[in-house]
């Protein structure tokens, strides 16, 4: 299953590699693809996330999800 969330804070390649890491380290994600033109990360998930978890997730990072 896909999830796409808005992502906002992002300005460079290397904000790309901390959101797709933490992504990542969600139980439940399989894969990342962050664009960061789009402000956008794509998640291949086993199953929805919660999406207060991927905020504080974002939020410890220093970015924000755009709900």
């Amino acid at each position: 299953m896909t999830q796409t969330i808005s992502v906002a804070g992002m300005t460079c390649e290397n904000c790309v590699r901390h959101v797709t890491e933490a992504l990542q380290a969600l139980p439940g994600v399989r894969s990342v693809r962050v664009d960061l033109r789009a402000g956008a990360a794509t998640m291949d998930v086993e199953r929805p996330l919660e999406l207060d978890v991927v905020a504080h997730t974002l939020d410890e990072e220093g970015y924000e999800l755009v709900r």
